[in-house]
């Protein structure tokens, strides 16, 4: 499904992306894994043709993502806040997300029903603009957002970071389903190993841009893990 050839950034001359070839596959979940200026994030920039690569390709169903527009309508994506749009409360967004894909507003309203448990009662009639929503709540609208498209393709960024105990299982919960279900392919960067081992069926371990390990997740990877990262 995504097939990554040779693709290289740099910043002032320092590598931040290495990756001479990675191949995804339809229905894989994969976890990125690494320290902080690991890549993970450069990398799904690249994914998602939000920064120019100095070299090489990636291609979402053999279309490269840099010159075609193609992969976007099945592609969908929360990094941070900056993908929201702050000065729309929750229901303004969610009903313009839902007709640039052809959804009604009841079709939404039907649609955000089956996030009651995930919402936690904290997003719908609120009052508040997303910009005054806590990073936590930002994130359960992005993630709802994605999901009213007819997404092939979720990329999240260090979902579990801002979430409570409680939303981080839900969120565990709803990932392996939208795998098992709608067979759909998924990436999760996080620094939290047990969640993105128990979520993931596939764990890339990346250090200075490059993907140094590339394994299937078994019961002993999150022990793995912890032992590459312990000091």
């Amino acid at each position: 499904m995504i097939t990554v050839n040779n693709i290289g950034k740099a910043y002032g001359g320092v590598i931040v992306v290495d990756i001479t070839q990675l191949q995804i596959n339809v229905g894989e979940t994969i976890g990125l894994v690494g320290n902080n200026g690991a890549g993970k994030t450069t990398f799904f920039r690249l994914l998602l043709d939000l920064i120019k690569a100095d070299r090489g390709e990636i291609l979402s169903k053999e279309k490269n993502v840099a010159t075609s527009e193609e992969w976007k309508n099945y592609t969908a994506a929360y990094l941070d806040e900056g993908f929201l749009i702050g000065y729309l409360t929750p229901e303004e967004y969610f009903y313009f997300t839902g007709k640039l894909n052809n959804r009604s507003k009841p079709d939404v309203d039907e649609f955000l029903k089956t996030f009651d448990l995930f919402f936690d009662g904290s997003i719908l009639n609120s009052g508040k603009y997303i910009r005054d929503l806590s990073k936590g709540n930002q994130f359960k609208v992005g993630i709802a957002a994605c999901l009213l498209q007819d997404t092939e393709i979720l990329i999240l960024d260090e979902p579990f970071a801002n979430l409570d105990p409680s939303t981080q299982m839900r969120l565990i919960k709803m990932l392996k389903e939208l795998q098992e279900q709608r067979r759909m392919t998924i990436f999760v960067s996080s620094h939290d190993l047990s969640h993105v081992t128990d979520v993931c069926s596939r764990i890339l371990l990346m250090e200075k841009g490059k993907i140094i390990k590339d394994q299937t997740t078994t019961e002993e990877t999150l022990k793995e893990l912890e032992q590459y990262f312990k000091v």
